[in-house]
């Protein structure tokens, strides 16, 4: 019988546990954190105090909707990294006391690894096409883009990446200015589809290969609010659907730019998206259409794997445990990607 794998996710503001057998999901527990929106972004101390009183009853409740015990874990897999140092902490603690009450192996995840592999998780009765590798996989998130080679489940490599700001940060900074609510990026999305993409003309980094750069787009999106704000006070309000459907319009042909190029120099055609951006409705039907265009065989995530969550942990510590690349008892938590090995 394949492993039982008890996954935690505890990098952000998501308190998250899921448990898999070999790569089927059983479970997969979210508790999200409300409070963060009153403050217009995550505050670390109070996602860490949150995660310390959600992470029992989750994983708790991950067991039970899984019909098992803590008896039948063969492993528990965590998040090591990148993510907020408090928040990580908790969820590594918890692993750590898990594994040594129980004597079974732990094993440390790359977040954004376990985004990219989100895309082979399956469930009972559920037939789910997986990408065959190698395959090119765009990671946006909100503190990160990507595009990521992947040879194998363990073996990936980064051949672009953001310079400054990432696509997420974007959307979100953006949304801040124009008095949107946290976290703005679904709210872009959703005023995107009412506005006109081609009112205003934002700025388009020319960044060396496959590297991303959006703090220009950034810069030139506050630019225009505050000179048209000193001639019309109520400028943002009149245009707020135009001005968010520009945005989005740019941050995709941004993203797909460096996409397709990085597809045709590496002659791949299984293209794959993850991250909570991924979820972004312009940016799947944008790929869609490229893919069609192309002749790729695409790979959207359900919305539900977009944001973060533990099945996506579990996911990528089955294969972790099946190499035997288990975690030692003196792991800490790692804030960066950089950090990771």
């Amino acid at each position: 019988m394949k492993p039982l794998i008890l996954g935690i996710e505890s990098s952000c503001d998501d308190t998250s546990a899921a448990v898999l057998r070999g790569g089927v999901m059983l479970s997969n527990v979210i508790a999200s954190q409300a409070i963060h929106a009153r403050y217009g972004g995550v505050v670390p101390e109070l996602a860490s105090r949150a995660h310390l009183q959600n992470i029992i009853p989750v994983v708790d409740a991950a067991l039970k909707d899984a019909g098992t015990t803590v008896a039948d874990v063969d492993a528990v897999a965590f998040t090591r990294g990148p993510g907020l140092l408090g928040s990580l902490l908790v969820g590594l603690s918890f692993a750590k006391g898990f594994s040594l009450a129980r004597n079974i192996p732990m094993v440390e995840v790359n977040h954004l690894q376990g985004h990219i592999l989100s895309h082979f998780i399956d469930r009972p009765d559920v037939d789910t096409p997986h990408p065959s590798f190698p395959f090119l996989c765009l990671l946006v998130s909100g503190g990160h883009s990507q595009i990521v080679l992947v040879r194998d489940y363990l073996d990936m490599e980064t051949v672009g990446e953001t310079i400054d700001d990432a696509a997420g940060e974007a959307f979100d900074k953006c949304a801040k200015v124009m008095g949107l609510p946290y976290p703005g990026g679904p709210v872009v999305d959703r005023l995107a589809s009412e506005g006109d993409p081609a009112r205003f003309r934002l700025a388009r980094p020319s960044v060396e290969g496959y590297n991303y750069s959006f703090s220009g787009l950034k810069t030139s999106f506050l630019y225009l609010l505050r000179d048209s704000l000193t001639l019309d006070p109520d400028f943002i309000e009149h245009n707020r659907a135009d001005l968010c459907a520009s945005l989005q319009n740019t941050v995709i042909e941004i993203l797909l730019d460096k996409l397709v190029r990085a597809a045709e120099a590496y002659r791949i055609r299984d293209i794959a998206i993850a991250g909570g951006v991924s979820a972004n409705s312009g940016l799947r039907r944008a790929v869609a259409l490229q893919g069609e265009r192309r002749g790729w065989r695409t790979f959207l995530p359900e919305l539900k794997f977009t944001t973060d969550n533990a099945a996506m942990i579990a996911l990528a510590g089955y294969h972790l445990y099946r190499a035997g690349r288990f975690s030692s008892l003196d792991v800490t938590p790692a804030a960066r990607a950089g950090e990771l090995s």
